[in-house]
């Protein structure tokens, strides 16, 4: 996944059971590393991508993912392109659809008290061990040693893309230069894979970006520009 993976599971369950749950969804996110690694010359994407493997003897998971993005690239008008860079990189949905089915898969075993958190891209069901809602902190964009934000919920998919770690990785694919203007982009949704997508795209558009998360049906936002301008959704679930 390139990035570091908590979760907590905050049910009252055997603590054999939290293990076996906890072993569960790391192994899940590993498979989808090993399967959609653009990084590992054997993944099934570079496989695909080099012409190796025929999309019709694919996964049924890798299948699908393509499927998505190609809806995702119509629905962001081309913003959201697994091919921006030249080859297929589906990272930007892929990371939050893993973990959206690893949080699908806990409620379904009845873990309904969890958050996953996929390197900044937070899944959270039901409460806290402390009987709360979950507090989720947004990164400040400039010091990583703080939160520009913090929300709070008991059923939010939280995503978050920006520039301040890996530096100008996401394109503007109608230029085929790195997108500027947005620092973060921070996108609130029910589901993890596509809120990841729609913050990617975003960024990618750059200021024309903020305009269209205004217009985005079911979704909540929040945005720091290049110039340390704040701007979010009236709407969206803020605490102290």
């Amino acid at each position: 996944m390139g990035t570091a993976i908590s979760l907590d599971l905050a049910d009252d369950l055997p603590a054999a059971t939290l293990h076996a749950l906890a072993e569960e969804t790391f192994a899940w996110l590993r498979a989808v590393d090993a399967r959609f690694s653009t990084y590992r010359e054997d993944s099934e994407v570079c496989r695909l991508d080099r012409g190796e493997l025929p999309l019709a003897e694919a996964s049924a998971d890798l299948r699908a993912v393509v499927e998505r993005c190609a809806d995702l690239w119509r629905e962001t008008d081309g913003y959201f392109d697994a091919y921006a860079t030249g080859r297929l990189d589906p990272s930007g949905y892929v990371k939050g659809w893993s973990a959206q089915v690893a949080s699908d898969r806990l409620l379904a075993a009845g873990a309904v008290n969890h958050c996953l958190n996929a390197g900044g891209d937070v899944r959270v069901r039901g409460l806290s061990a402390s009987g709360e809602p979950w507090r989720i902190g947004v990164r400040h964009p400039w010091d990583p040693t703080a939160i520009c934000l913090v929300l709070s919920g008991t059923d939010l998919a939280v995503a978050t893309s920006g520039v301040y770690e890996r530096g100008e990785h996401v394109l503007d694919p109608r230029r085929g230069a790195p997108a500027r203007g947005l620092r973060s982009v921070t996108v609130v949704g029910p589901d993890l894979g596509v809120a990841d997508a729609y913050a990617t795209a975003a960024v990618a558009m750059g200021p024309a970006g903020i305009g269209w998360l205004d217009r985005l049906p079911g979704h909540r936002h929040a945005v720091v520009t290049d110039d340390a301008r704040l701007l979010h959704s009236t709407d969206l679930p803020l605490t102290d």
